[in-house]
């Protein structure tokens, strides 16, 4: 029974942790916060920019980018890089200027 129940928990562990979903402001175990570098080709994730219904609201700021959401972008030097997308996102994001997070 210990062998089942953990041969069935394996496989779900592993899609909690590496799939395209935003919990508790991480993506594929990467904090969604700091600075972030815009690339074009390999990105850490693949975004796409909404107006409602996001998964993450995005205040850009100039320093401090140490809360969910606060996103400071570079051109060197990021904790992240994104790919900005129109369809099959990673997660879908929402700028704001207040109340940045999910």
């Amino acid at each position: 029974m210990k062998r089942h129940l953990i041969a069935i928990s394996i496989p779900f562990i592993w899609f909690l942790f590496f799939s395209g979903t935003v919990s508790n402001c991480k993506c594929a175990g990467i904090p969604l916060y700091g600075r972030v570098q815009v690339v074009e080709h390999h990105a850490d994730f693949d975004v796409q920019i909404v107006e409602h219904h996001p998964d993450l609201r995005i205040q850009v700021v100039e320093h401090h980018p140490d809360q969910c959401g606060k996103w400071q972008f570079v051109t060197h030097h990021p904790d992240f890089k994104v790919r900005f997308v129109s369809h099959h996102p990673d997660f879908k994001i929402q700028y704001v200027t207040h109340h940045p997070g999910n």
